[in-house]
């Protein structure tokens, strides 16, 4: 009897064990298959050689405008447009004197997107570059579009669909948007393709977005790490070298697909974006200064004139006559309120927003601060005034 009930005793203390072991191991699976903290994806890093658009750019006409179009005596190369492409479809127009206000110059332009095919589709914008008023409700005519090699990669026609709208009266008009510009979604038919033999290559080059040597090492470490194998390399700090493994030779994209995946925590350079213009200010996280002290205050003069007429009593000569005495009120503010502040070394860019908010001070005053601080040596940080 005792040995039955040890053996239920031991059995019972085995499974709380084996199931406390359970427990512990599916936390650490789960804590190893979280994402590393602020990591991103090497696909939104960098961009891989070769897989790239490439701009085209057109000139043609949209008619159907409802009297919102070109006028021909102000845009002659609207008028001579319209001349060629009637000629060119047996209609003679030289010796007349064409009026239409239906008709209207444009610029398509468009981005081939990367290993597109004859006779797939792409989005292109139709800009007016003549005195047009409106596109609402025109209609593209046959535009070939061209690369900056000189050949035609697309061919453009459809309907404009333009966002903005302008309405006037005789006193007064509106208008919301940019009814001059539109667009035409899958408005363009690719033609000819550019070549480019992505599977036979044996190297390949990742640019950084953001070039950065720490963040450069990162991507080369990690698809190292991934390969097993010694393939990849930070050339520069905007560039990485990918040798394709020889397990993977006629399957690159299964590698890129691969690569793109991984995940690295980006470094990035202390900057401070200053925009003068708008009074905008952006600083990065690693933003320090060393200690320094900071005062502000802003001397201001106020001069008031408020002139009083003086009119002469009932004693006074008869010639006296009215004048105005002038009176004039000076004040003077010096902000005495505002005091000196001390940041240490070491603060974070947090405390040096709270520091520099508990002075009172504005965009535009944080800017000559900040300019101010890098001047003193004090800032680790770049200032980049845009």
């Amino acid at each position: 009897m005792m040995n039955k009930d040890k053996l239920k005793f031991l059995f019972k203390s085995v499974r709380q064990k084996a199931i406390i072991l359970l427990l512990v191991c599916g936390q650490l699976f789960s804590v190893s298959i979280t994402p590393a903290f602020a990591s991103s994806r090497i696909k939104d890093l960098v961009d891989f050689e070769g897989i790239r658009e490439n701009q085209l750019v057109g000139y043609g006409l949209v008619v159907g405008l409802n009297g919102t179009g070109d006028s021909l005596n102000n845009s002659p190369f609207t008028k001579q447009s319209l001349q060629a492409l009637l000629e060119r479809l047996g209609v003679n127009t030289r010796e007349s004197d064409l009026r239409t206000a239906n008709v209207a110059a444009v610029m398509v332009t468009g981005n081939l997107p990367p290993f597109a095919t004859q006779g797939t589709r792409m989005d292109i914008t139709v800009s007016a570059i003549g005195d047009a008023k409106s596109l609402q409700g025109g209609t593209l005519l046959v535009t070939p579009l061209l690369a900056a090699d000189g050949n035609t990669y697309a061919v453009g026609q459809g309907p404009v669909a333009v966002a903005g709208f302008k309405a006037e009266g005789d006193a007064a008009s509106i208008t919301r948007g940019v009814p001059t510009v539109g667009r035409i979604s899958n408005g363009a038919i690719i033609e000819r393709e550019v070549k480019y033999a992505l599977k036979d290559r044996r190297t390949m080059r990742l640019a950084l977005r953001n070039a950065d040597l720490t963040t450069a090492k990162r991507i080369a470490a990690a698809i190292n790490t991934y390969t097993s194998e010694k393939t990849a390399y930070a050339v520069d700090p905007a560039t990485v070298r990918l040798d394709v493994p020889y397990s993977y030779r006629g399957d690159i994209i299964g590698l890129l697909t691969d690569i793109e995946q991984l995940r690295i925590k980006p470094d990035q350079q202390a900057k401070v974006i200053i925009d003068e213009n708008t009074g905008i200010i952006v600083m990065g996280k690693d933003v320090k200064i060393s200690t320094v002290a900071i005062a502000q205050g802003n001397l201001t003069v106020t001069i008031a004139e408020t002139p009083v007429v003086s009119q002469p009593n009932e004693l006074a000569p008869e010639n006296a006559e009215t004048v105005v005495v002038p009176r004039t009120a000076v004040g003077v503010t010096d902000d005495k309120e505002k005091k000196l502040a001390i940041l240490r070394a070491g603060v974070t860019l947090r405390d040096l927003v709270d520091g520099l908010n508990a002075l009172g001070i504005g965009p535009r005053d944080m800017i000559a601060i900040l300019q101010a601080i890098k001047s003193a040596g004090a800032l680790q940080a770049e200032i980049e005034v845009l």
